[in-house]
């Protein structure tokens, strides 16, 4: 889409009311419906269900303004169910990375990183010096 147009058409729309805002809109979705030349992207749960609110409402006879008011309330409960949604996200990843994570007995200290593969001393052998291997 060309920003310029686009930024154009949205100045023009500020300007306009709710009511004036909704027939735009019909309009669109009517020439959507006849000449357009891709798919529209599939909204998000939250929106389609926002948007068959709004569409029941306009088909109720509702004012704009009480339909502007409804979905405002809407879009703010919709970013609420956004955050539990993603707190619940983070909980359930927090519980993956637990889970794959193995736990280690209490009292038990991980394994010191030890020489690659030193072999064994013989017994009575006096200890390598720091930094040396024996083969």
């Amino acid at each position: 889409m060309n920003t310029f147009l686009r930024d154009r058409i949205f100045r023009k729309l500020e300007t306009l009311s709710d009511e004036r805002l909704y027939q735009v809109l019909d309009y669109v979705e009517f020439l959507e419906s006849k000449y357009a030349e891709r798919q529209t992207p599939q909204a998000g749960i939250f929106t389609r269900f926002a948007e068959t609110v709004e569409d029941q409402l306009r088909a109720g006879r509702v004012s704009a303004s009480a339909i502007s008011q409804t979905m405002n309330l809407m879009n703010q409960a919709m970013g609420v169910l956004n955050g539990v949604a993603a707190a619940g996200k983070s909980v359930a990843s927090d519980i993956v990375s637990a889970a794959r994570t193995p736990e280690r007995p209490s009292g038990e200290q991980p394994a010191a990183a030890s020489p690659a593969a030193a072999p064994p001393q013989p017994p009575g052998a006096p200890p390598p010096p720091p930094g040396e291997h024996r083969s």
